[in-house]
């Protein structure tokens, strides 16, 4: 029987893109894949979040950072270059940032508000998908993972533009897939349900700020674990696709919810 590697060389030269990487969610994609011997490029708007999470990884020449909107195409491509320049290729995309945007009804959002989401949401999941894939055929393949959301598979009251941006992802995904079987790379997303952590709280405290908590309790009552998904728990089936472990999984779209969905 062939050996598992250990935990420490599954990435093992391996190079990872992770965008929203100073997100809770980010940070703690990054802090499995660097234990597991990835290299790293953090992507985020974020400096100073960026810079906490380089210092806390503490992985010297094995991590590096850049501060950018991942909507802006000419900033994304210029990273993926830079990680290119300093590890030698990709491997793995995370496309991990991600906003939430106002809980509104949909004739209550404004233009300004529903683009806002698809900029980061949509438009910012292509644009790094675009700008990896040639260094990952160079390679002679790789994994794309992309943060859908429950949202993505059901419809949610005041999320509208949340829901859409979602739905789009998952159709992304499964495109690419297609295109892209050929060349050796892998394209799946993961759709976490609710998670605890900022998003949720934004989420729990827009729809009922004078009992943030209540809507909590209502959501986590209708999930079949009854509870919240913790970061870390994103974080280990995020490891287990972009591997080899998974290396037959392409186009799928994976529920991390709970259950939420099952019914």
């Amino acid at each position: 029987m062939k050996e598992t590697q250990s935990n420490t060389e599954q990435f093992q030269g391996k190079v990872a893109v992770i965008t929203g990487a100073a997100g809770a969610i980010g940070e703690a994609c990054a802090i499995l894949l660097l234990q597991k011997g990835a290299n790293l490029m953090l992507l985020d708007w974020d400096e100073s979040r960026l810079k906490a999470l380089s210092e806390k990884l503490n992985g010297g020449d094995r991590v590096a950072f850049a501060v950018l909107d991942t909507g802006d195409e000419s900033a994304v491509k210029l990273a993926v270059n830079k990680t290119v320049e300093t590890f030698g290729g990709v491997d793995i995309l995370l496309a991990y940032a991600g906003t939430e945007g106002p809980v509104k009804t949909l004739d209550m959002l404004s233009y300004e508000e529903f683009e806002r989401v698809q900029r980061t949401n949509v438009s910012g999941v292509w644009i790094a998908m675009k700008h990896c894939i040639p260094p990952m055929k160079q390679r002679g393949g790789g994994s794309i993972l992309v943060t859908s959301s429950i949202a993505g598979v059901v419809g949610y009251p005041g999320m509208s533009h949340y829901v859409a941006s979602k739905h789009a992802v998952c159709g992304l995904v499964k495109s690419a897939a297609l295109e892209l079987g050929t060349s050796g790379i892998r394209v799946n997303a993961i759709a976490p349900g609710p998670v605890d952590n900022r998003m949720m709280r934004s989420v729990e405290s827009q729809a009922l700020p004078d009992n943030p908590k209540a809507v909590q309790d209502m959501i986590t009552g209708i999930i079949p674990m009854k509870r919240y998904a913790t970061n870390e728990e994103v974080a280990q089936i995020t490891a287990f696709l972009v591997s080899d472990a998974a290396s037959y999984c392409t186009g799928g779209i994976y529920p991390v919810d709970g259950g939420f969905t099952a019914a």
